[in-house]
């Protein structure tokens, strides 16, 4: 499965970009970092590789919550090799009734509950990043388990993919 069609092969122009930055992705399987001072909780995890679209593996270090001055998400994967923190537009469904929506310069995520915009970003390089990103406090204290279901352990060896 894609996680992303950038790990391992950054385009020329994002060589410059804050580790700091979240990018919306419509392509990753799962909310993704490389820095761990960004968890709030981790819950450790061994020997377990992930295979990027390029044949990359790179070890998982954790699972957890990552929560910046402008970022909120539960289930999000630490992985130390990434080039960039990646937001997944797939698993943002999949916590509750929300909308991503992408122009050709901003992104945005609407609570369709509530009808508020929960997330903004703008387009940077060919890339959507997140200006500010808040899953709602109840969806996360409700998300107290750790999704590891999508792990498929390769025929060939102990490596699982995404």
């Amino acid at each position: 499965m894609l996680t992303s069609s950038f790990i391992g092969q950054l385009p020329h122009s994002s060589s410059g970009m804050s580790h700091s930055k979240w990018f919306l992705d419509s392509g990753a399987s799962h909310h993704m970092s490389l820095d761990s001072s960004s968890f709030t909780f981790l819950s450790p995890s061994s020997f377990i590789l992930v295979m990027t679209d390029d044949g990359t593996l790179m070890p998982l270090a954790g699972v957890g919550f990552a929560v910046t001055p402008h970022l909120c998400l539960p289930n999000v994967y630490l992985i130390p090799k990434l080039k960039l923190n990646l937001t997944s537009v797939g698993q943002i469904y999949d916590f509750g009734d929300y909308l991503v929506m992408f122009s050709g310069f901003f992104c945005c995520v609407q609570d369709l509950q509530s009808q508020k915009l929960i997330g903004t970003g703008c387009r940077e390089n060919e890339l959507y990043v997140l200006d500010e990103l808040k899953v709602l406090v109840a969806t996360i204290a409700a998300s107290t388990t750790i999704d590891l279901s999508s792990f498929r352990l390769s025929p060939s060896s102990s490596s699982f993919y995404l």
